[in-house]
């Protein structure tokens, strides 16, 4: 049977990528979980050859990827941090924000960036699905209702003059609902923004890591004009943004508000039609891109233990778990990886079993290369690492390309 897409429900027949099976990236494992089966899922991608939305086909329900024991909290990369408090100063003036408005955060996580709102004296709530990040962000005098966003639960929030989005619409399962529910949330003249990695950029720079199991959507402008004016919404601005490789910051309201259509929506638009992302062509070709970056990484883990030099990465990302699992990376060719989050330090990778460590580890056994898995802020980890490099510990990154610094 083929699958139908999951926001106009055309038969998705182009295929977009093909990762094999994997577990969910962010199932993180204890020693005592390797006595147990593991449950890894089919990982590939289809393009909606209608409205170009790139999507996953569902084999894991978002209950079972979104658990109490999630282990992703945004306050542990200091880059996230200054972007979104860069964000909060800029839309606070944008919008003309202050005690008497009501901005709601989609997937708030830990607080990182509600904690700048509230700081401000500016109300805000958040919605996080999530036990451990909620109690994180509740622990630090942040209100958040603990539940996924929709158009049912939206109808009972306050209508907010912000709502806003970050990494989340990529996340949701049922995109229209979660869309709808963002024109019910919203005042009149309210606006939404929301962040997501552009599909433009993954393809271009190979980024075929950040395809994992919670991100059931990947977004251009294109399918999220579709999606959005499905829902009663229009886009009327957007920004190129430079995290995660290459993000969108779309803003939009209801149709009938009053925001005019700035110059930078045409831009991204020229830009992609000129990238041919209204053909099926762009969507088909990407499996062999994804296929050589795989092959160079396993070449170069090979040659490493044949010239007899230790390896290490940092990072327990998903990023990093896409890759290992589609290269079949375990243990022999990769002994561990480091990562700043406790909640990470003392489990194993999902699918490679292998160990994380905490970051001290790299001063005890220092590698001959580093493997940066989180490229997206490869420069804040080189930072962090800038004595292993003066010992001669080399950084390696596989995407877009494999780089030996």
């Amino acid at each position: 049977m083929i699958p139908t897409c999951r926001h106009c429900q055309t038969a998705l027949t182009l295929d977009f990528l093909d990762l094999g099976h994997a577990p969910p990236s962010n199932a993180y494992l204890s020693p005592d979980d390797l006595m147990r089966p593991e449950t890894t899922f089919p990982l590939r991608l289809k393009a909606c050859p209608t409205c170009r939305l790139v999507q996953t086909e569902d084999f894991a329900a978002a209950d079972a990827l979104f658990s109490a024991d999630y282990a992703y909290y945004s306050s542990t990369s200091r880059s996230w941090l200054d972007h979104a408090a860069r964000y909060v100063e800029m839309i606070t003036a944008r919008l003309g924000l202050n005690g008497d408005s009501h901005v709601i955060e989609v997937a708030s996580n830990d607080g990182y960036l509600l904690k700048n709102f509230v700081a401000a004296g500016i109300p805000c709530l958040g919605v996080e699905p999530t036990q451990g990040t909620a109690e994180a962000a509740e622990a630090i005098g942040i209100p958040v209702l603990q539940a996924f966003f929709g158009e049912e639960m939206a109808a009972d929030l306050d209508k907010a003059d912000l709502i806003l989005g970050n990494n989340v619409y990529a996340h949701v399962p049922d995109i229209n609902d979660f869309t709808r529910g963002l024109c019910t949330a919203l005042k009149p003249q309210g606006v939404v923004t929301l962040e997501f990695p552009h599909l433009l950029r993954l393809v271009q720079s190979n980024q075929f890591d950040t395809v994992y199991h919670e991100h059931f959507s990947y977004l251009s402008l294109l399918s999220v004009e579709a999606i959005m004016h499905g829902a009663g919404l229009r886009v009327f601005d957007v920004e190129e943004l430079a995290t995660h490789g290459g993000s969108l910051r779309i803003y939009a309201c209801r149709i009938d508000a009053d925001h005019g259509e700035q110059p930078g929506l045409g831009a991204v638009r020229d830009a992609e039609f000129a990238q041919g992302m209204g053909q099926d062509a762009y969507y088909t070709a990407f499996q062999d891109k994804a296929e050589t970056v795989k092959n160079d990484f396993l070449r170069f883990l090979l040659q490493a233990r044949a010239d007899g030099k230790s390896v290490a990465a940092y990072g327990a990302a998903a990023k990093g778990n896409t890759l290992l699992n589609f290269a079949g990376v375990r243990p022999d060719l990769l002994p561990f990886v480091c990562d700043a989050a406790p909640s990470k330090i003392g489990k194993l990778l999902p699918g490679s079993h292998i160990p994380i460590r905490a970051p001290a580890a790299l001063e005890r056994d220092r590698p001959d290369y580093l493997v940066i898995f989180p490229w997206n802020i490869g420069a804040e980890i080189r930072a962090q690492n800038a004595g292993l490099a003066k010992l001669g510990t080399r950084f390696v990154t596989a995407v877009p390309t494999l780089k030996i610094d």
